[in-house]
């Protein structure tokens, strides 16, 4: 296999859940709407909103994946990886502005001005396609989430510096717990004749989905200031420093993501009083290849000689 064909493909199985969610919900929203059409349902209409913003969701999910896929260059020496922090932060909020805030409207407007529901058969042929689809966009969301995860699901969400795995998870989760509100308020309608209640359940739609996108947009945003790379990683580079003999102490292992799979690191640490200028500049370009070999995930590294007693003095000054 060819290295183009290996990245082809390599690039095909990092996005394969949110092509599967693209897929499932472009079909679905176009169902639900001309159920919503024939129906007469507030709740379905909900949901075909619900369905093409996630729609548009996973697009914008796809367009930040390879706009953060561009190498360095001389105005971002770092790369654009965490442009996909940035995408993933506007899909929040465009999940709680066109779908919590379109489902809340519509149902508060049904609620206040009832329209008469027509035979709901339709909707129920298209929420029990729609469960069918979106569950199984869900279960490749759940495996391949739990191919990464460690712990809880709550730690390994907060721990992800992925945040297109998580958010289409969050999503599709959001759906079909939506699926499940909008086919309780089209029968509770029908069996107690009040079609209010269709409205109630797009307001109760409407807040699943402000409640995910504060989730999501709290996610983001840490991952936009910049978050350290995980304690393990941490402490395997501190026992590759601790292991050189002519490193007195590590003062201090500073990390941040510059990208899902890409960390930069600034060491600081006290070098042997002994070594020459020439012997330390060698021994930290040892330091690097090694580093490097052992953790690929390390795209930029920063290796400062400096005293401990120094290192401690800016430590208690920042």
């Amino acid at each position: 296999m060819t290295t183009q064909a290996a990245e082809s493909e390599s690039g095909w199985r990092g996005n394969i859940v949110i092509y599967g969610a693209l897929a499932a919900n472009l079909g679905i929203a176009v169902a639900k709407f001309i159920a919503a059409g024939l129906s007469g349902s507030s709740s379905m209409l909900t949901e075909g909103v619900h369905s093409l913003v996630d729609s548009g969701n996973q697009l914008l999910l796809l367009y930040g994946q390879k706009r953060s896929s561009r190498p360095p260059d001389h105005k971002h020496p770092f790369g654009y990886g965490r442009e996909i922090y940035f995408w993933s932060f506007v899909v929040a909020i465009l999940i709680f502005a066109g779908g919590s805030g379109v489902s809340i409207y519509e149902g508060a407007q049904h609620i206040r001005h009832p329209e008469p529901l027509r035979d709901p058969l339709v909707n129920y042929v298209v929420l029990g396609v729609a469960f069918a689809f979106e569950g199984g966009s869900w279960l490749i969301a759940v495996r391949e989430f739990n191919r990464i995860r460690r712990g809880s699901w709550w730690h390994a969400v907060r721990a992800s510096k992925d945040p297109a795995g998580f958010t289409v998870l969050f999503e599709d989760s959001a759906a079909l717990i939506g699926l499940a509100c909008a086919a309780a308020g089209v029968w509770a309608s029908h069996a107690l004749g009040d079609p209010r209640i269709d409205g109630a359940a797009s307001i109760a739609i409407g807040l699943v989905l402000a409640a995910v996108a504060v989730l999501l947009a709290r996610e983001a945003k840490g991952l936009l200031i910049g978050e350290s790379a995980d304690p393990e990683l941490v402490d395997q580079i501190r026992s590759l420093l601790d292991r050189r003999r002519e490193i007195m102490s590590v003062n201090h292992v500073r990390t941040i993501h510059s990208a899902p799979e890409s960390v930069f690191v600034a060491v600081s640490a006290d070098f042997d009083d002994e070594l020459t200028l020439g012997a330390g500049e060698q021994l930290i370009e040892e330091i690097e290849r090694e580093l490097k070999d052992v953790l690929p995930q390390l795209s930029s590294i920063y290796i400062r000689p400096e005293k401990r007693a120094d290192a401690v003095v800016v430590a208690r000054s920042d």
